[in-house]
């Protein structure tokens, strides 16, 4: 009997997704615990605490 052909290993494009998606995760979390690029989030946008609107009196 003849031997099955052994598995060719894993496709090229598979390897390198997989770097390419190890890249991003790992720039990610540099980036979060870092800091770098300033804060970001949706409190950004909101006006401070402090801040009050024209007209409207704080209790």
């Amino acid at each position: 009997m003849a031997e099955p052909p052994s598995y060719p290993g894993t496709p090229h494009w598979v390897k390198v997704s997989g770097i390419i998606a190890v890249v991003v995760v790992l720039l990610v979390i540099v980036v979060l615990f870092t800091g770098v690029g300033g804060p970001h989030g949706p409190s950004r946008h909101l006006p401070s605490s402090s801040v009050t609107e024209p007209g409207v009196q704080q209790p």
